[in-house]
């Protein structure tokens, strides 16, 4: 993103490097047609950008290759294959990822996940296809999603036996959902040298600020995070508020720098360019060790 030059992340041991924070695509493309909001965002865009097959059916990837058509930049690519229950073979991955890429309009992609673990194929088949999709240079390097520590260690064997370097494991990861902690996953990625990215960092926005319990988020995110929880994070918003106000920050950019603190890449949803710039304040300083002390210790 635009803003604050930091030094770039290490993406795994693939030799790729992104900024410490990239940018959700996940609501890109959602009622069809053109959009030149998002056209205008990517000009500000100089990082990771992460995006999915199932994303918008597909029009999330048609909408970032416009954006790249039209653009003399492109940041690394992040798209993700979904297990279907009607796919039942690797070879399945490599069909998807072809039409990842033709709505993308690249040749190959800089990094392919495996969006879920889920059954009833077993995810030793689909991180062997990930696999094949470098040996086939479709890509430039692989990843998994929504991954526990155990199958990030299994997935990390099966892709070493290959040769082949264990990108990133992307989790929902924020200061009110911190289970990639607590379930030894970012101890584990750490150990192995894979990079967690942090989807969900703002919690869907309840860690904007914009919300509280008497002012609640409408649609999906309302029936999500209802009133009780938007009651219980209020001492954990007043903590952000708190150190936003003594740091000349916003209530997102310091829950977005704790991410990245914690060693965590956080892909922070942007809509448009004002939203971009917003996140890119993130960057450019870092957290306390005491101001990181105090968050958690308000954290539920």
């Amino acid at each position: 993103m635009s803003g604050t030059v930091e030094s770039p992340v290490a993406l795994g041991k693939t030799g790729i490097s992104v900024s410490p924070l990239g940018v959700g695509t996940n609501t890109w493309g959602a009622g069809g047609g053109d959009d030149p909001d998002r056209r205008a965002t990517w000009d500000t865009l100089r990082s990771l950008v992460d995006t999915a097959e199932i994303y918008n059916r597909g029009a999330s990837e048609r909408t970032v290759g416009r954006c790249i058509a039209e653009s003399h930049h492109v940041p690394v690519i992040v798209t993700k294959f979904f297990p279907f229950p009607w796919r039942l073979r690797g070879a399945a991955l490599r069909t998807a990822l072809k039409a990842s890429l033709e709505r993308l309009g690249l040749p190959r992609v800089d990094v392919y996940l495996l969006h879920f673990p889920v059954p009833p194929v077993p995810l030793a088949t689909w991180v062997n296809a990930l696999g094949d999709a470098v040996e086939a240079d479709l890509v430039r390097a692989v990843g998994i999603s929504n991954c526990t520590a155990a199958q990030t260690r299994q997935a990390h064997a099966i892709l070493s036996s290959r040769g082949v370097p264990l990108a990133c494991n992307e989790v929902e990861y924020n200061l009110v959902n911190r289970k990639a902690e607590t379930s030894g996953l970012l101890d584990t990625c750490k150990e192995l040298g894979v990079t967690l990215i942090a989807y969900r960092p703002l919690a869907l926005g309840t860690l904007s600020g914009k919300y509280s319990a008497a002012h609640r988020p409408g649609g999906y995110r309302g029936l999500l995070y209802g009133r009780r929880y938007l009651d219980g994070i209020e001492p954990v918003l007043a903590v952000l508020k708190g150190i936003a106000q003594h740091r000349g920050k916003t209530i997102p950019q310091v829950a977005l720098n704790w991410v990245v603190a914690k060693g965590a890449v956080p892909i922070a949803g942007a809509k448009n360019p004002r939203q971009a710039t917003e996140n890119a304040g993130a960057l450019g300083w870092r957290l306390t060790a005491g101001e990181i002390a105090e968050l958690e210790a308000v954290c539920p």
